[in-house]
């Protein structure tokens, strides 16, 4: 017999339980990673996301399926791209919020969020979506929003009448190649020229680069990379949810899953990159500069991240949401999906129709980005 449970915390599963999901080595859908998300502030009510895990019970109380879900109040730092739907509710005498949302706090990263117990069969995809329902209606929320979904958790959402929204990110993918000057080798001429010239501005500029795992970095460098982190939100006027007590203790708990790019001028550290890793990606997250130097930010987020990648045989990086600029540095349009459960029928009616005249437009985004890549045409 399954019961639902709800989690006021990652951390109320214990590390046996969360062995037990397979949930792919994601970095993000983790017990470290939420749990300090949740225990040091910047996944919490304060901050509105307020944690109600759901979890599929067996009679024994293991974990049969975990969805991490989130009850919040306004839309800062989950991605959802739902800009004027609180107004187009109140428009309709309704409120937006709360609403309900399944990702990872400031982190627009695809990945697993229908997680299932080791061995657990399909079906049980469909019982956890079934209970995400129920609880959004217990909880009278306007919406459960389930974002930046793989391709197993996209098909079950959609099965179970759940709207499904696209948009576009800008990823690397490794086709074997045996180092960065086989990857250039694949751009045109003009291409290779200006990416090279970008890569010697930094080496002209005298600065050492190193790359360094969360189990190698000290107390002072943590105190530079967090600085950094923090001036470059402060910079656009948002928030650096994520503190240095969460950095520090996230590193030491998942060492070489964590990757950070860095910049020495003589002995200080002076730019940085702060990435995680998975078996098979590399996800570029948080980047901060102490000072200027042309071509910095492409070296630190971009092209020492794809050295890595074909360093270490990972499959793809993902280096974060938007950013056209990513398309003459090799990385691809991927489409990436979102779905929504809306529980109003006349609301729900206004979303699939903004969805559907959105798709066409967002597919020939994909198309149209596609001819902006550096590569050869191949004859």
């Amino acid at each position: 017999m399954t019961r639902i449970a709800l989690l006021n915390t990652a951390n109320d599963l214990s590390p046996a339980q969360w062995a037990q999901l397979a949930r792919g080595n994601d970095p993000f859908l983790s017990r470290e990673f939420l749990g300090l998300a949740e225990s040091t502030g910047a996944a919490s009510a304060d901050l509105a996301w307020q944690p109600v895990h759901v979890v599929l019970q067996a009679a024994d109380e293991s974990p049969r399926a975990v969805l991490p879900l989130y009850l919040r109040q306004h839309s800062f730092g989950d991605f959802s791209r739902d800009w004027q739907w609180d107004q187009a509710w109140q428009s309709a005498g309704l409120a937006y919020y709360p609403k309900l949302v399944s990702a990872i706090p400031f982190t627009p990263s695809p990945g697993p969020r229908c997680v299932l117990a080791q061995g657990a069969p399909e079906s049980t995809r469909d019982e956890l979506i079934a209970a995400a329902i129920h609880v959004a209606q217990e909880l009278k929320a306007s919406s459960w929003q389930c974002l930046f979904v793989q391709e197993s958790d996209r098909a079950a959402l959609e099965n179970a009448g759940m709207l499904l929204r696209g948009g576009v990110q800008f990823h690397w993918q490794n086709r074997n190649y045996a180092d960065f000057d086989d990857f250039l080798a694949t751009f045109t001429a003009m291409k290779r020229k200006k990416l090279k010239r970008e890569r010697r501005y930094v080496s002209d500029a005298g600065l050492r680069l190193a790359t360094l795992h969360g189990d190698e970095i000290d107390a002072a460098s943590w105190q530079a990379i967090y600085r950094q982190y923090a001036d470059t939100f402060r910079r656009y006027g948002n928030h650096p949810a994520f503190s240095l007590e969460f950095f520090q203790q996230l590193a030491a708990q998942i060492g070489r899953a964590m990757v950070v790019f860095v910049a020495y001028q003589g002995d200080d550290l002076v730019a940085s990159a702060i990435c995680y890793r998975s078996d098979t990606t590399l996800f570029g997250r948080h980047w901060g500069a102490d000072i200027e130097c042309p071509g910095l930010h492409f070296e630190l987020c971009y092209y020492r991240g794809i050295a890595y990648a074909i360093e270490h045989g990972l499959r793809t990086f993902e280096p974060g949401a938007q950013g056209e600029h990513k398309l003459a540095r090799g990385f691809e349009p991927v489409m990436t999906w979102g779905s929504y459960w809306i529980a109003n029928p006349r609301m729900r009616h206004s979303v699939a129709q903004f969805i559907a005249r959105e798709a066409a437009a967002t597919e020939q985004y994909q198309l149209e980005m596609s001819t902006h890549l550096p590569f050869r045409r191949e004859s």
